[in-house]
């Protein structure tokens, strides 16, 4: 009994975790969105966006208000988009996706991870280049009809539609458009009165690295690792 307690405790720290960390990274992505355009989502696309995100991981919504507040203020921190590159174990590129208010710590933990996690930390252009920068939208696919919907939004650049399963194994609809065309789904969608369940630009890679289960054990270590820094937002892989 003593040890199904010790496994549920640690599963509900980890969860904390996780929700704590996707906290900080909206919050982070909310006082970006607001320094650039502003605290009313009306009129700002971008803060409208980390709004619906907020809601997807269950952000309670004065914490969201308190971070668009917060953003206003004149002692709030500037954050810098800084993108790393560099290879795990294997041969496994990873992109970095970071926001900081300080480089010189953010450039020596990101390395440190690298490092230690037996890859190497690359210049700017050594990975990016196996990716396509894309804009990533799920939807709630009640009431919608995908083959409709397809064909209604290629003209907003649609270049994929599929279905997958959130992290609560509930079904999504996932629609892909170049990072050039994301603005234009985000109109289009708000248009016919769609709301995604979240809106993210996201690297995929044009190409997969195969591994073994031990392989993949040694990136996913190094992935998490990354994932953990404050200064990291996302993390992205070619792992297949």
């Amino acid at each position: 009994m003593g040890r199904i307690f010790e496994v549920r405790k640690a599963s509900m720290f980890a969860r904390y975790d996780r929700m704590a960390k996707q906290f900080t990274r909206i919050g982070k992505e909310i006082a970006i969105a607001v320094k650039a355009g502003g605290p009313d989502p009306n009129t700002n696309a971008a803060l409208r966006r980390c709004m619906q995100n907020a809601k997807s991981v269950n952000m309670p919504k004065d914490r969201v208000e308190a971070a668009i507040k917060r953003a206003q203020g004149k002692e709030m921190e500037n954050y810098d988009e800084i993108l790393y590159e560099g290879y795990g174990p294997h041969g496994v590129a990873i992109l970095v996706e970071t926001a900081t208010d300080n480089h010189v710590r953010t450039v020596a933990n990101v390395k440190s991870h690298f490092n230690k996690g037996g890859g190497t930390l690359g210049n700017s252009g050594s990975v990016a280049f196996q990716f396509n920068k894309m804009g990533v939208f799920k939807l709630n696919p009640e009431g919608l009809n995908a083959e409709d919907l397809e064909l209604e939004l290629i003209d907003a650049g649609l270049e994929e539609l599929g279905e997958s399963t959130d992290e609560n194994d509930k079904e999504v609809l996932v629609i892909r458009v170049a990072f050039t065309d994301f603005g234009n789904m985000q109109k289009a969608l708000e248009e016919k009165h769609i709301t995604p369940i979240s809106a993210e630009v996201e690297w995929i890679p044009s190409t997969t690295v195969p591994v073994t289960d031990e392989q993949a054990e040694e990136v996913s270590k190094l992935i998490e690792r990354l994932e953990q820094d404050e200064d990291v937002q996302k993390v992205f892989h070619n792992m297949q």
